[in-house]
């Protein structure tokens, strides 16, 4: 299947082995995982593609929406799939409230199931953090950047939702100063990751949406922003919160770098702009192992 994934290759850059497809034989669910994640040794996590679900139509077939018009038993058996590759119930999952904040929430045992198999009791998060092992931290996406965040020096881990509005606010410093206030995380200890979600070449925005990058990203602009000449611009989401990472003090080799687009692989991954809206959601998994 990794085959048939379409990677962008940076030029004068090898494109970096950084996500592979895995498939469990008990769960026959293919997704895609950093191995630099896994290497820390204290975290399960993945990225879901729409492929290995139940639902049907737009939705086909790993949708992980229960506002897009799906059949909610559908979803609740895809998320009951993606649990078994957590290796989890789907009481451990807790989910985000994404609109397009920089709202972090710390989340704890007692949050466990909230969204899903119970209701939030709360609005507009799109970052979750916790120190709590076995919590499965979960946000959701169609072309949008998912953050990773594992802090392994204290055993903490963030995970957040981060579009133009969430990019050009920052949401991956307020993710590690929401860490730093609640588990005493430095940014140096923490293992990052920038997932699947629209490049550069299929993401055109606004001259008003392009003027905010250019005023919150001085010196950055020809890194971040291709003009097109008629008022519209090419917006390089992946590298824009490689600059907030980066500037907020993740070390380089502590940052992994997609370089899978979710519009250039609209067949197995959802894409907003690809599909004109009519799609499911892709989910962002990341969980605390529990300690032996």
């Amino acid at each position: 299947m990794e085959d048939r994934l379409v990677r962008k290759q940076t030029e004068g850059k090898e494109p970096a082995p950084i996500m592979r497809f895995m498939q469990m034989p008990s769960a026959r669910l293919p997704y895609l995982s950093y191995p630099a994640l896994e290497q820390t040794g204290i975290v399960k996590h993945c990225f879901t593609t729409r492929l290995g679900g139940v639902s049907r139509g737009m939705f086909a077939s790993l949708n992980l929406s229960f506002t897009s018009g799906d059949d909610r038993l559908a979803v609740e058996e895809n998320f009951r799939r993606v649990a078994k590759v957590m290796g989890c119930q789907t009481g451990d999952f807790v989910l985000s409230d994404q609109t397009h904040t920089t709202n972090i929430r710390r989340v704890g045992r007692e949050d466990a199931g909230k969204g899903l198999t119970r209701g939030r009791g709360y609005a507009d998060v799109d970052g979750l953090i916790t120190d709590e092992p076995g919590l499965v931290l979960s946000t959701f996406y169609a072309d949008c950047v998912p953050l990773y965040f594992v802090d392994v020096a204290n055993r903490a881990i963030g995970l957040s939702h981060s579009g133009w509005r969430g990019t050009v606010g920052r949401m991956g410093r307020e993710t590690l100063a929401a860490m730093r206030r609640e588990f005493g995380t430095q940014p140096g200890d923490v293992v990052c990751a920038i997932g699947p979600s629209i490049c550069q070449d299929c993401y055109e925005v606004s001259a008003d949406v392009a003027g905010e990058f250019m005023r919150e990203f001085p010196g950055h602009e020809e890194d971040i922003l291709i003009d097109k000449g008629n008022g519209k611009y090419q917006l390089d989401l992946w590298r824009a919160n490689e600059v907030v990472l980066l500037e907020a003090g993740i070390r380089r080799e502590h940052l992994s770098v997609t370089d899978v687009c979710t519009c250039c692989n609209s067949q197995i991954l959802f894409s907003h702009r690809a599909s004109h809206g009519k799609r499911g959601n892709l989910g962002a998994f990341l969980a605390l192992k529990k300690e032996r």
